[in-house]
């Protein structure tokens, strides 16, 4: 894990001051969709799937802020659609930061080239740029042609400027540990991102492409393999130790959706931004009027596959904070 250490402590506490409080749910990162909208079609999103009506809509600022500040998540990730389209999404990024919440702008990276001036570095902010593979492999996963190249050139003209930069990477059935190796040697040895997340795809509804998302077993095998032979500890993996045992197999968690919940144009989605059973106009009444324990692997059979981060970081990233030897094995590889 190679979180920087300002956010560790701030999260750490954050944890630790809900606990002594005596509250058994709260969020630690808040998933914000101010826009369904993209600039690309990719066949592992359904966001796009919405009407055309919807994907004209943009959140205004004042509704995207006042959501962060009442659900109290100390971290943000911006994502959509690709906020980048939103014309106010450099006012949006300010408000948060100045609150001093930790935020991450998701982009496939298109747009940085236009926006790019619109945004200051800062310790809170860091652009997360989506790529699934090297060259061949990202430009078939988003349908397009060109983008890896365009992607990585955003990527550099971000890291001149200052800024921190992370990226994501989605993994599909279609994908060997060679291919997952390849890629994150690239982005941690060749393109230096700050740091990486890792995570096998979710084949949630709206999605298009709904035969190559991974089985549970097929996840862990893959990433049994491709972690093997020193590579974890050498790439610098945006995740707890905890969870990235939990990719490989090693443990087990309970899904805790209610610490990474989604907001949208529609509200705090119910369960979580990968399953659509309802909305909450507050994060309150999401917590309080979803059923919780009736959602996870073993339960519905919609989360049989799905080990996707928004369900079982959080779990992990808990019980590391309540472990005195996996929080020392945290802070070891920070």
């Amino acid at each position: 894990m190679s979180m920087p250490l300002r956010q560790s402590l701030r999260i750490g506490t954050y944890i630790l001051r809900n606990k002594m409080r005596g509250r058994q749910k709260f969020p630690l990162i808040a998933e914000l969709e101010p826009l369904f909208a993209c600039n690309l079609a990719c066949a592992g999103c359904g966001k796009i799937q919405h009407p055309a009506d919807t994907l004209k809509r943009r959140m205004p600022v004042e509704q995207a802020v006042a959501a962060i500040e009442e659900c109290g998540a100390p971290m943000v990730s911006i994502a959509g659609g690709e906020p980048l389209m939103h014309p106010q999404i450099d006012e949006l990024v300010d408000e948060l930061v100045k609150r001093k919440k930790f935020v991450f702008l998701c982009t496939n990276a298109l747009l940085i080239p236009r926006k790019i001036d619109k945004f200051r570095p800062s310790p809170y902010f860091a652009w997360a740029v989506h790529i699934d593979g090297l060259r061949e492999r990202h430009d078939e996963s988003v349908c397009k042609e060109g983008v890896f190249d365009d992607a990585v050139a955003a990527v550099k003209e971000c890291q001149r400027r200052g800024f921190r930069v992370t990226t994501n990477t989605t993994v599909f059935n279609t994908d060997t540990p060679q291919n997952v190796i390849e890629v994150l040697n690239y982005l941690n040895d060749d393109l230096k991102v700050n740091e990486m997340m890792i995570s096998p795809g979710y084949a949630y509804d709206k999605a298009p492409d709904q035969e190559h998302f991974l089985g549970v077993q097929e996840s862990r095998e893959l990433f049994r393999k491709a972690f093997a032979d020193g590579n974890r500890k050498r790439w610098r993996l945006n995740h707890s130790p905890l969870f990235l045992d939990f990719l490989e197999g090693k443990v087990d968690f309970p899904c805790t959706a209610w610490a990474i919940p989604s907001y949208s144009l529609f509200g705090w989605q119910r369960p979580c931004y990968l399953m659509s059973d309802g909305y909450a106009q507050t994060y309150q009444e999401l917590l309080d009027g979803t059923d919780w324990d009736s959602y996870g692997r073993g339960r519905d059979p919609r989360c049989a596959n799905c080990m996707a981060h928004c369900g079982y970081e959080p779990t992990a990233v808990m019980a590391t904070v309540s472990s005195l030897k996996e929080s020392i094995r945290a802070v070891r590889s920070t």
